[in-house]
């Protein structure tokens, strides 16, 4: 069966609503540019994106409630149902999971006694696996709306949930200080966050980022040369460079070696077009 339209919003809320979006879209030449905004304004009033506030960003921007969810429906930041206060996501993504995301998110899963995507019968956590955030130097890495805690344990991921369950205050590794889920759908719409020094809060890359920015400003100490197959990494002189044997097998981690492309005896040719 279809659906009916959407409900409106109350009337003061949606004058509030409306006074606030004036706002969001007057930043942008073309109103149609300020949907990703709105979609998190919305979202700051309920804690999802309901069909009453895809109804809402429709109305403002001029745009079909067809063009607005399938926006909304493409972006993982947007909520589709309701969830908690504190969105928990566990990093899967290769190195953190090699790392130990995937043992902190098979514990969290039961030590919470909820799946993936799913909230707690409280409605204080959402835990939900994510793909890399860009903080592999501090892996395994855990982010609660948004912000990162690092260098995590399946032990200290399910202090830190336990924590927010009970009000506890939870500082993250680097970054503003934590706010609920509908806070950071309000700072994402482009408000400011006026909460005293959470501005000034600020995290940087950890040193395993850093280091092409220091060997570029010609802060690095001498080379380290790695040989992982003859008993472990060890520094040598920057003069020295490692000859391999004849029955040494290289791979990447060694020099560069000859492909059909740069051998003289054995040229690729021209690629073929397909169906060739």
């Amino acid at each position: 069966m279809p659906q009916l339209p959407a409900p409106d919003y109350p009337d003061d809320v949606r004058a509030r609503l409306e006074r606030d979006a004036a706002q969001v879209v007057a930043r942008y030449p073309d109103s149609r540019s300020a949907l990703l905004p709105l979609l998190h304004l919305v979202q700051s009033e309920e804690g999802h994106v309901t069909r009453t506030g895809m109804r809402f960003c429709a109305e403002v921007l001029g745009l079909t409630t067809a063009e607005v969810t399938a926006v909304a429906t493409f972006y993982s930041m947007y909520r589709r149902k309701p969830s908690g206060d504190y969105q928990v996501g566990v990093c899967t993504n290769t190195l953190c999971a090699v790392m130990g995301g995937d043992a902190i998110f098979e514990a969290l899963q039961d030590h919470l006694g909820v799946g993936n995507g799913e909230t707690t019968g409280d409605g204080k956590v959402t835990l939900e696996h994510i793909e890399c955030n860009a903080a592999c130097d501090f892996a395994p890495v855990v982010m609660v709306n948004w912000e990162f805690f690092d260098n995590q344990t399946v032990d200290s991921a399910k202090r830190l949930v336990d924590d927010l369950r009970e009000g506890t205050e939870v500082r993250p590794t680097r970054g503003a200080p934590l706010c609920t889920f509908k806070d950071t759908a309000r700072i994402l719409a482009g408000f400011p966050d006026e909460r005293p020094g959470a501005v000034e809060a600020s995290g940087g890359a950890g040193p395993a980022s850093l280091v092409g920015l220091r060997l570029a400003r010609g802060e690095a100490g001498p080379a380290r040369v790695v040989h992982p197959r003859d008993g472990g990494p060890h520094d040598e002189p920057q003069d020295k460079v490692h000859e391999p044997s004849p029955g040494e097998h290289l791979s990447s981690h060694d020099a560069p070696q000859e492909t059909s492309a740069s051998d003289p005896a054995h040229p690729a040719g021209p690629a073929a077009e397909e169906g060739e």
